[in-house]
């Protein structure tokens, strides 16, 4: 028997809920399958764009009186825009959740996109961008994804650049909603103390539009090969991503890249972290990721170090890819890092966050199949030593190695690396 129930109504929203004893909350989450990659050049940043206005107001509620509404309810109320997606979510006492659904259906469904609040938002998008460009920390991921999908859809910034957003016009948002926002491509997944035929009535209630758009995801190889961006800035830290082309969401391998990644930077105990920072001290943080997307992902390693530390982690970094391409992990390491992601998808089951949200990245990555945590658990425990050999050197190929670099260097900084394709900002 399934963990969750799923319900998909006539106008084509999907409804995915997971019940929770023993907790008086309900996490309440409404998926977009549209996200950064899916916009048109000129007005990249629009589904981030939208995502704000959402909170605008309606011809019945203005954006304080929305804000009002949830706080007086004791809930929490948030979104976020993704390269694949934009999110709408709220934690509330089960008690609420009818008035909560009610309110993110008139968010969704009749927000007024008015001139005024376009030009405000504008101006709050624009220092959220200017904030982000100080922040080298966070921008790094972004020149990371520079040198992965350049001339991928995938390239494109989530917030987008001051000229598109700038650029972007009330018509613009209009076309981008409607063609994005139809109930075909919704997804709602709740997790909480719930019924599920009480929340599939309220969504459909209150979910009441319907109808098809002309939206289809365009799907694309990935082309780009090895690469270096470098933006020289005068940091007193100097920050690196290190890294390569990746799995798609639905890939069979997805289990064995996540303890893959584990082993490498999961943790205080994981080889980047002993190597770099335990053993060395040349950075505080120090860490990698496996990011999926619809058709590829991307596989990174980061680190903010001093300028003059710089090669030496990139060599340590270089170095460590090369030994776990060549050489079998312990016994030891390997169940080190199986325990560590068990641990945490245990963990996990005490939020009801993140159990909602489990099920709507699940549903719109259109796996096939939504893992509970005992078969999540069986997949990592599945996977072998030769499994992270064999995919280790599958991935770590030179061809896709790329490299994004911030900091006060010279442009032949890294010449000696021999990328042949480089970016100086």
């Amino acid at each position: 028997m399934a963990f969750y129930e799923k319900t998909r109504l006539d106008n084509g929203i999907r409804i995915l809920t997971e019940r929770i004893e023993n907790v008086r909350s309900v996490s309440f989450g409404i998926w977009i399958g549209a996200g950064s990659r899916d916009e048109p050049a000129k007005i990249s940043g629009i589904s981030h764009f939208i995502e704000h206005l959402m909170f605008k107001g309606t011809p019945t509620r203005s954006s304080r009186e929305i804000a009002e509404h949830f706080e007086s309810m004791g809930a929490e109320l948030n979104a976020f825009t993704a390269k694949e997606s934009t999110t709408y979510y709220s934690r509330m006492q089960d008690e609420h959740l009818p008035d909560g659904v009610e309110v993110l259906a008139d968010m969704l469904e009749n927000s007024t996109f008015k001139e005024k609040d376009i030009k405000a938002e504008r101006q709050v998008v624009l220092e959220e961008i200017g904030l982000h460009d100080d922040s080298p920390d966070e921008l790094i991921h972004d020149l990371f994804g520079d040198c992965m999908f350049s001339s991928h859809p995938l390239g494109k910034r989530i917030l987008g650049n001051r000229k598109t957003v700038t650029n972007i016009k009330r018509n613009d948002i209009l076309d981008f909603y409607n063609n994005t926002y139809s109930s075909q491509d919704l997804v709602v997944s709740a997790a909480g103390h719930l019924e599920h035929e009480k929340v599939a009535e309220l969504v459909k209630h209150y979910f009441a539009k319907s109808g098809k758009s002309s939206f289809k995801r365009k799907t694309k190889s990935v082309t780009d090969k090895s690469k270096l961006v470098l933006q020289k800035r005068k940091t007193e830290q100097a920050h690196v991503c290190l890294g390569f082309l990746g799995l798609s969401a639905t890939d069979k391998d997805r289990f064995v890249v996540s303890v893959l990644d584990n082993i490498l930077g999961g943790g205080m105990s994981a080889r980047l972290f002993w190597e770099i920072r335990e053993k060395r001290g040349l950075a505080y943080s120090v860490y990698s990721y496996h990011s999926v997307h619809t058709e590829t992902g991307a596989f990174c390693m980061y680190a903010g170090t001093s300028p003059k530390n710089v090669k030496e982690v990139i060599k340590i970094m270089k170095d460590l890819i090369d030994d776990i391409k060549t050489n079998e992990v312990s016994d030891k390491e390997l169940n080190r890092a199986k325990n560590h992601i068990k641990g945490q998808l245990v963990l996990g089951l005490e939020s009801t966050n993140h159990r909602m949200m489990r099920l709507g990245k699940s549903e719109l990555a259109q796996q096939g199949k939504i893992y509970s945590v005992d078969e999540l658990i069986e997949k990592i425990n599945a996977v072998t030593k030769d499994d992270i050999l064999r995919l280790a050197s599958k991935l770590f190929s030179d061809d896709s190695l790329s490299m994004a670099a911030i900091g006060p260097f010279s442009e032949d900084e890294f010449s000696y690396l021999n990328f042949k394709n480089q970016v100086v900002l």
